[in-house]
């Protein structure tokens, strides 16, 4: 009798539409390659998953009044040029401060990489309307050890995903 061992591979749509040198549509492409009997098991999208995700600027970082290892951040994500306030956001990351841009979500976002969806909280006394986000709650690695830290020129308000070019 013969033995079949599965082999996983993963690659990026760029590179398969390069190497198959078409421009049709992923289910197109997934539907070819099923048909040449390559089991095409799971199409991940971690930009349609990340779309909520916007880039953001804290504004300022101050000690939280009820807690140590809290500091409530006065974040940027876009809204300040139509003319909005910040929002304030409790944050436990060590290294959330003044200056920083990252990844946010706002309430009503769904977080994956800790299965939550968030709500106006109150942190030991103070409203929270977001979260600034680890690599590790977007889903993206194991890292949970800060905010992720991005350039000083990713565009305040773009979308995470598509900034980081997560649509391939």
């Amino acid at each position: 009798y013969a033995r079949w061992r599965a082999v996983v591979v993963k690659f990026t749509l760029s590179w398969l539409k390069e190497y198959l040198d078409t421009y049709e549509p992923l289910e197109k492409i997934a539907d070819k390659l099923t048909m040449i009997g390559l089991e095409v098991e799971h199409i991940d999208d971690k930009a349609k998953a990340l779309a909520p995700f916007v880039i953001a600027k804290v504004i300022s970082a101050e000690q939280h009044p009820n807690a140590d290892r809290l500091r409530v951040c006065m974040v940027d994500y876009g809204q300040i040029a139509n003319g909005d306030k910040p929002l304030q956001v409790v944050c436990g990351a060590p290294n959330a401060r003044a200056g920083l841009i990252g990844a946010f979500a706002a309430p009503g976002t769904y977080v994956p990489g800790i299965d939550t969806t968030l709500g106006i909280g109150n942190i030991r006394g103070v409203e929270s309307r977001g979260m600034l986000c680890s690599a590790f709650e977007l889903g993206l690695s194991e890292d949970h050890e800060g905010i992720i830290d991005l350039p000083a020129d990713a565009p305040v308000g773009q979308r995470y995903a598509d900034w980081a070019g997560l649509g391939d």
